[in-house]
């Protein structure tokens, strides 16, 4: 991402250098926002968002939420998920919930048409 992209971002949604690091993915640089930085644009844009669990396995292990966000008209529906295959954590309806939230407030908030991430998306995402 171009640096001048960068600090709009930082600016329009009142970032600090804590809510967003790059990773590297070969030669290229993808910003990653935090879970804070995700919650500072929504609260900035007045995103509201509804969470509701579609599916879990008996043992708790696959889990689907899914996320309703609204901001002003515009209403976009998206799911978070997990299983075994994409996440290590004991708790996996909560990070379903957190990838729900995150890609509704990124979709509605035009960061994914910049090639903005969220941490909470993929464990490949975590800041080293």
């Amino acid at each position: 991402m171009e640096r001048e992209k960068l600090k709009d971002l930082y600016e329009r949604y009142e970032l600090e250098p804590s809510d967003i690091f790059v990773i590297k993915f070969g030669a290229k640089g993808i910003p990653i926002i935090t879970r804070t930085g995700v919650e500072k644009i929504q609260n900035r844009l007045g995103i509201s968002v509804s969470l509701e669990l579609k599916y879990h396995s008996d043992d708790l292990k696959t889990a689907i939420v899914k996320a309703v966000g609204k901001l002003d008209h515009k209403v976009v529906e998206t799911f978070g998920e997990v299983s075994p295959s994409n996440c290590k954590q004991n708790y996996p309806i909560a990070i379903a919930e957190k990838r729900a939230l995150s890609r509704v407030v990124l979709k509605l908030s035009g960061a994914y048409s910049e090639g903005i991430f969220s941490e909470d998306e993929s464990d490949d995402f975590k800041q080293k």
